[in-house]
């Protein structure tokens, strides 16, 4: 259950307005396997074109949400979301097939850690914290289950949700966007963040407990 709806229109058209028509100037990728010509060699030249405008362009919005919830900055995630879609275009040819946006916001978020590293390193200090402290906490069982914390959360406006979330360490923010803002499924986060889905919940239930309390203050 998403109990979280927040979409600046900032982000929801950021493909509109950094890919313009581009898209519908590209033609349509053969139907083979995303990432090889049909008989299973790398694809080259205009094919990688072609297979970024179809893997990477549809989701250039939930690439620089995610960017800009982890940098707290449009400017930055802009720079962030830059980073990233150069990274993707020189990765294209490998790509193995799959989830293409799990795929981007994978390579969105390691972009945006290594901005972080060189810009804002005090930011990642609790990151490492968290980590170390990760498996001493006991499953949460169900985080999507309905409670009175998911329907405060739900009955708050969204400036006011924005401005808890990003309070969050990152590895709780990040978790939170990507199910309650993006609507990823746990697999899908599990593959962006590279932890397991165990972890995955268990941040997610202790995101919001988090953001309850900072919900809670502010009232």
């Amino acid at each position: 259950m998403n109990v979280i709806g927040i979409h600046a229109g900032r982000q929801v058209s950021y493909d509109r307005r950094r890919s313009g028509d581009r898209r519908a100037e590209m033609p349509s990728p053969a139907r083979h396997e995303p990432g090889r010509h049909e008989h299973g060699e790398p694809v080259k030249g205009d094919d990688e074109t072609t297979l970024f405008a179809s893997l990477v362009l549809p989701h250039l919005g939930d690439a620089y949400s995610l960017a800009r919830w982890l940098t707290s900055n449009g400017a930055d995630a802009e720079d962030v979301v830059q980073d990233a879609c150069l990274r993707a275009f020189r990765a294209i040819g490998n790509f193995a097939g799959g989830n293409a946006r799990a795929w981007l916001l994978a390579i969105v978020r390691h972009s945006a850690y290594a901005w972080l590293r060189k810009n804002r390193p005090a930011a990642l200090v609790t990151v490492e914290d968290l980590e170390a402290v990760e498996a001493a906490h006991a499953a949460p069982g169900n985080p999507d289950a309905a409670t009175p914390e998911t329907e405060l959360i739900a009955k708050n406006d969204a400036a006011r949700l924005s401005a808890a979330i990003l309070e969050l360490p990152a590895p709780f923010r990040e978790t939170l966007v990507l199910r309650d803002v993006q609507g990823l499924d746990y697999r899908e986060i599990s593959e962006v963040t590279g932890v397991p889905m165990g972890t995955v919940m268990s941040r997610l239930a202790r995101a919001r407990r988090r953001l309850v309390a900072t919900l809670g203050k502010n009232e």
